[in-house]
């Protein structure tokens, strides 16, 4: 397969998935926001506005995690009902060129979202070359682990049902337990040892530190980036390898 067919490919799962249903049925955007606003409104009206730029930097790991999550149901949805993924199988479209474009176009889907947050973080004066590169540096590692995650899991499932178990969950595991809206001195000694089994705790300190929300030496930024890549390429490891490209 030609380059400019892998391409041609790509951008076709990028327009089918990402732009169509937002042109489609724009309200898509409003589920997509849903969520990282309503903790941006929780946070805001509890705290009374002290914490609310945990609120901007938590939206956005959100918001990009979401587009793991969103991935796993489309995938799981072509795969079992549509029966697309037998047709890319075997068709000369290789699975990096499917999974690549699936994931671009979940990124594409939620960008009016992440949008929203950006003029938020821009806003609250947030804004630098520093802290924009980090968050950039930051959002692309997120959507890289979530949507390998979300692949992986979405071979395994066998009805579509499945994905509404384990999205919340996994959104649980990541944005809501991890110190994502919060600072992670905020929980007990035991629970900042749990919480650094989570990629998202690595990413939101990134950003924290990078807005001096929360204090992070050079050394412990350098942690942090190689932690979060590391999680990055393991989970991308393991899509390769334990991923079901094939119907057994």
């Amino acid at each position: 397969m030609s380059e400019r067919n892998r391409l041609r490919s790509l951008l076709t799962l990028v327009w089918l998935n990402g732009l169509v249903p937002i042109r489609d049925q724009p309200l898509y955007i409003l589920n997509l926001l849903a969520s990282p606003l309503s903790f941006l409104f929780f946070i805001a009206i509890v705290s009374r506005g002290a914490l609310i730029a945990y609120g901007i930097t938590g939206g956005m790991i959100l918001t990009m995690l979401s587009v793991g999550t969103g991935l796993q149901s489309d995938l799981t949805h072509y795969r079992i009902d549509l029966k697309f993924q037998d047709t890319v199988v075997a068709s000369p479209v290789e699975a990096p060129v499917y999974v690549g474009g699936m994931a671009l176009s979940e990124f594409v889907y939620s960008f009016p979202g992440l949008a929203v947050f950006v003029f938020l973080f821009v806003l609250a004066r947030f804004a630098n070359l520093y802290t924009l590169a980090v968050l950039a540096g930051v959002l692309v590692l997120v959507w890289a682990f979530a949507s390998a995650l979300a692949f992986t899991l979405a071979t395994y499932f066998r009805d579509v049902r499945e994905t509404f178990l384990f999205s919340p969950l996994i959104s649980l595991a990541l944005t809501v337990l991890p110190p994502v809206y919060y600072p992670i001195s905020a929980l007990p000694s035991w629970a900042q040892f749990a919480a650094k089994f989570s990629p998202t705790t690595y990413a939101a300190s990134l950003v924290q530190g990078a807005v001096g929300l929360a204090p992070l030496s050079e050394l412990g930024a350098a942690i942090d980036w190689g932690v979060l890549v590391g999680f990055t390429a393991v989970l991308f490891l393991i899509a390769a390898l334990k991923a079901r490209w094939k119907e057994p």
